[in-house]
């Protein structure tokens, strides 16, 4: 998976000290799973990780160039069912800017169609977060609709926006 220099590649255990650096960065603090504030919790996450794409439950990319990582896409497949796959990405505070997350999220969607057989994507994100609805829309993602007070964050709750991307949709 291979586009404008940019590819995804599984984590390594030897990532995890670029995982921890990127859970600490501006705007990162809603992302960080439970546990991962040591080398040793990203450790444990990116094993995790590794056991999630063996029983087909997800699977998480690092967006790379070359052998430097930039971000990570990630696919939830519970709905296998009705072969829908639910996206989330981030990108390093540093590399913010440079077409990551549109260039990752057209890999993994590409991966999902046509290697996980996943026929519907969505993502989501909060209102106040414009840097991800550019990343989804610009990755053939479209805008479905508001999802009012989805989430909480230190008591606060935030609304939506919904994208979704099809396999029959124009590349």
């Amino acid at each position: 998976m291979v586009s404008e220099g940019f590819r995804l590649r599984e984590w390594a255990a030897s990532d995890a000290a670029v995982l921890l650096a990127a859970y600490a960065g501006v705007g990162m603090g809603t992302e960080r799973p439970a546990g991962v504030d040591t080398l040793e919790g990203a450790e444990r996450l990116i094993a995790g990780w590794a056991e999630e794409t063996e029983v087909d439950k997800a699977y998480t990319f690092a967006v790379v160039d070359g052998d430097e990582i930039l971000g990570q896409m990630r696919v939830t497949t519970q709905l296998r069912v009705h072969a829908i796959g639910w996206i989330s990405y981030w990108t390093l505070e540093k590399h913010r800017g440079r077409g990551v997350g549109s260039i990752g999220l057209k890999l993994l969607a590409r991966h999902c169609f046509d290697e996980l057989d996943l026929f519907r994507l969505e993502t989501g994100h909060r209102l106040d977060n414009p840097g991800s609805c550019r990343v989804a829309t610009s990755a053939g993602f479209l805008v479905e609709g508001r999802e009012r007070q989805k989430l909480l964050y230190d008591g606060i709750r935030y609304d939506t926006e919904t994208h979704a991307r099809l396999a029959t949709d124009p590349t």
